[in-house]
C-alpha cells in the first residue's frame, strides 16, 4: 500500500480488481507502467462503497483534470461497477494472464486463490514454438478458496499475525475434505472436538485446499514451471505457500515431468511481488491497447448517487414474498404436513424387552431405534455428533436402554444393523449383525410403511440422497458427493450464528412476510450472499426464509437436475433430520 502516489505525471491509468471478498487498485503510469499508487483492502460486502473510497482518495493523491484518468476494471464485481465511473470491464483471466506476460514472461504456470473464487493457468509450448494458454476456473463451487480458510480461521480465532507464522512442513496432517468448504468445516468440527491443535487443523486444511484445486483445475494437465503463486491467500500465507511447494514438487516427480537441473523444484514455484495485484495490473495492461476514448473517467458523481439512494432499490429487486400466502394458508399446511408425535409404549417393571436395535451413524447426527419383533418403533434416541462415532454410539445406545429400562423393565438385544458413514467402524466394534449401505436402509423403511412410493428424498447434515423407484424396485439414484449445497448443517449453523436453535427455524421462517432470494448451489457462495442480504437490511428471520425457500432448488436443480417433478412420479417420501424442518 502507498498512501500517496510515488510521483505524479501528466496521465495516469486506474486498476481496479472487485473480487468476492477483496478490492484492489493500482493507478499506473501508462508510458512506463511504473505503479504510482496502490492499495488492498476487504470490502465487507460493499464493494460499490469501497470503490468509491478508493476513487476518492486516488482523486485527492493525485489531484489531475478529470481527462487525464483512464479506468479499467476486472473482478468478479466489477461488471456492475464498471458503467457507473466510465470503466472498461477486463475478464479476469485475460487480465491476469496480460500481467503474468508482462511480469514474469518466463512463467509457465499460474494459480490465484481469490476470496470464493480459483484459477490456474498453464501455458503450453505447440509443436512450432508458439505458447497458448488453458485457463480453468472454479464456476459452481467456492469449495478450495480463501472463503473457507476465512471461515475456519474464525472458528479458531487466530489473530493475522499468528495464521501468517504458521507452518506446513513437518506438521502432522489430517484427513479433511477440500472439495466442499462445508464437507471442510465438518471435518475440521470433528477434529477439534479430538483435542486436534489449530496449527494441524490449518495445515490440514491447506493440504486439502491444494489437492483440490490440483485435481478439479488443472483438468488432467501438469503445471509448467515456474509456478506463479497469485491472490491474496497465496501471498500472505506462508504455510499456503510451502502446502503449493511440496505438492507440486511432489506431483512433478511422480508424473517424472522434466525440470532444469540442479535446481530445487520448490523453488521453481514463486509468489512475485505484487501478486496481490496481477489482476488489477493486468486491467492496466489491457486497458493500453484500446483506443485512447475508451475507459475515459467519469468520476464518482454517479456511484455517490447510488450509494445516497441507500440499497433499498437493490433490496427489493432482491426480494420476493414469504414462504406462505396468509395465516390461513401456513395453518393448513401445519395441519397437512406436520410430523405427527410418536407415542412409545411403556413397560412394566420386570418386563423382558425383547428388541433389535439399529443405529445411523451419519455426518453430523448420531441415531437408534429399537424395533419388535414385529417391527414396530417402540424407542428410539437422536443426538447431534460430538466428533467420535464410537462414543456418539455408546450414548445413543445408552438412551435407548434408559427409555426401555426407565420404570424397571430388561432390554434383551436379540439383533444390531448399522448404517451411515460410520457404519462399518460400528459393525466391526459393537458385533453388529449387518452394515447396510444407506440407500438400501432408506428404501427398507420407505417401502416398510408406503407401499407405493416413487421417490425417497433424504436430506441429512451433509448430504442428499435421492432414490427413485419403479415397482418397488430402485431405478436411479441421486447423491451429492461434492458439495454439501446448502442443507441440513448449513441450516443449523446459520440459524446459531443468529442465536436460534435450530428446532426453532420453521417458526421463525414463517414470521417472514418477505424473503431475500438466494441463488441455488454452493454454500461457500449462499454465505456470502447472508452477509450481503444483512448489508442491505434484512432481517435474520427473513434470510432464514431465503434458504429455506432455495434449499429445494438444491436438491432439484442442483443435485437431481430435474425441474419437473411430475416425471418422477406422485408420492414423494421425505426423510432425514432436515425434512422435520417444516
Amino acid at each position: 500500500m502507498s498512501a500517496t502516489p510515488t510521483r505524479v505525471p501528466k496521465k495516469v491509468v486506474i486498476g481496479l480488481d472487485v473480487g468476492s471478498t477483496t478490492v484492489k487498485a493500482v493507478v499506473m503510469d501508462p508510458v512506463n507502467d511504473e505503479i504510482l499508487w496502490s492499495d488492498y483492502r476487504r470490502h465487507e460486502t460493499r464493494q460499490p462503497e469501497k470503490v468509491h473510497e478508493f476513487l476518492t482518495e486516488i482523486e485527492a493523491a493525485f489531484k489531475l483534470p478529470r481527462a487525464s484518468y483512464r479506468i479499467f476494471i476486472t473482478g468478479s464485481g466489477g461488471n456492475s461497477i464498471a458503467p457507473l465511473v466510465g470503466a472498461k470491464f477486463v475478464q479476469e483471466v485475460n487480465a491476469v494472464s496480460l500481467a503474468v506476460e508482462k511480469l514474469f514472461p518466463d512463467a509457465g504456470s499460474v494459480i490465484e486463490l481469490g476470496g470464493q473464487d480459483a484459477k490456474i493457468i498453464i501455458w503450453k509450448e505447440d509443436g512450432n514454438g508458439t505458447r497458448r494458454k488453458i485457463p480453468s476456473m472454479n464456476d459452481k463451487c467456492a469449495g478450495g478458496t480463501g472463503a473457507v480458510i476465512d471461515k475456519i480461521n474464525a472458528k479458531l480465532k487466530l489473530p493475522g499475525e499468528q495464521l501468517r507464522a504458521l507452518n506446513y512442513n513437518g506438521v502432522k496432517l489430517h484427513p479433511v475434505a477440500g472439495k466442499c468448504g462445508v464437507f471442510a468445516e465438518t471435518d475440521i468440527n470433528g477434529l477439534q472436538k479430538q483435542g486436534v491443535p489449530a496449527q494441524e487443523l490449518m495445515a490440514s486444511l491447506f493440504e486439502a485446499i491444494v489437492q483440490q484445486n490440483l485435481s478439479v483445475l488443472t483438468r488432467g494437465n501438469t503445471l509448467r514451471p515456474k509456478v506463479l503463486l497469485l491472490g491474496g491467500p497465496n501471498t500472505f500465507i506462508p504455510a499456503m505457500q510451502q502446502a503449493w511447494k511440496h505438492n507440486i514438487a511432489k506431483l512433478w516427480a511422480e508424473r517424472k515431468f522434466p525440470l532444469p537441473e540442479g535446481v530445487n523444484p520448490a523453488d521453481l514455484v514463486v509468489v512475485p511481488q505484487n501478486a496481490q495485484y496481477y489482476a488489477a495490473i493486468g486491467a492496466v495492461l489491457y486497458g493500453k491497447t484500446e483506443d485512447e476514448h475508451i475507459g475515459g473517467y467519469t468520476g464518482i458523481e454517479s456511484i455517490a448517487a447510488l450509494l445516497s439512494r441507500g440499497r433499498d432499490s437493490t433490496r427489493s429487486a432482491a426480494g420476493g414474498p414469504g414462504l406462505s400466502g396468509s395465516d390461513e394458508e401456513l395453518e393448513a399446511f401445519k395441519r397437512q404436513y406436520s410430523v405427527p408425535r410418536h407415542e412409545f409404549p411403556e413397560f412394566a417393571p420386570g418386563q423382558v424387552v425383547e428388541g433389535w436395535v439399529g443405529v445411523d451413524g451419519g455426518s453430523t447426527s448420531t441415531k437408534a431405534v429399537l424395533l419388535d419383533k414385529d417391527a414396530r418403533l417402540i424407542a428410539a434416541f437422536y443426538q447431534l455428533s460430538k466428533g467420535n462415532p464410537l462414543q456418539d454410539t455408546k450414548e445413543v445406545v445408552a438412551g435407548l436402554k434408559a427409555q426401555v429400562e426407565k420404570n424397571g423393565a430388561v432390554l434383551k438385544v436379540m439383533g444390531v444393523g448399522t448404517t451411515g458413514y460410520a457404519k462399518d467402524i460400528l459393525k466391526d466394534t459393537i458385533g453388529a449383525d449387518v452394515a447396510l449401505v444407506e440407500t438400501v436402509a432408506h428404501t427398507q423403511a420407505a417401502l416398510h410403511f408406503y407401499k407405493d412410493v416413487d421417490v425417497i428424498v433424504d436430506v441429512g447434515g451433509q448430504d442428499i440422497k435421492v432414490i427413485m423407484l419403479k415397482n418397488g424396485r430402485v431405478s436411479d439414484f441421486r447423491l451429492n458427493t461434492q458439495c454439501s449445497a446448502g442443507n441440513g448443517y448449513f441450516l443449523q449453523s446459520t440459524a446459531g450464528k443468529f442465536g436460534n436453535p435450530v428446532e426453532q427455524f420453521a417458526d421463525i421462517a414463517f414470521s417472514a412476510k418477505g424473503l431475500p432470494v438466494f441463488s441455488y448451489g454452493c454454500a461457500v457462495f449462499m454465505e456470502s450472499d447472508i452477509v450481503n442480504f444483512q448489508q442491505l437490511g434484512w432481517q435474520p428471520n427473513e434470510i432464514m426464509a431465503g434458504l429455506a425457500h432455495v434449499l429445494p432448488k438444491n436438491i432439484w436443480l442442483y443435485v437431481v437436475q430435474e425441474p419437473n417433478l411430475a416425471k418422477l412420479g406422485r408420492k414423494f417420501v421425505l426423510q432425514g433430520g432436515t425434512q422435520r424442518n417444516l
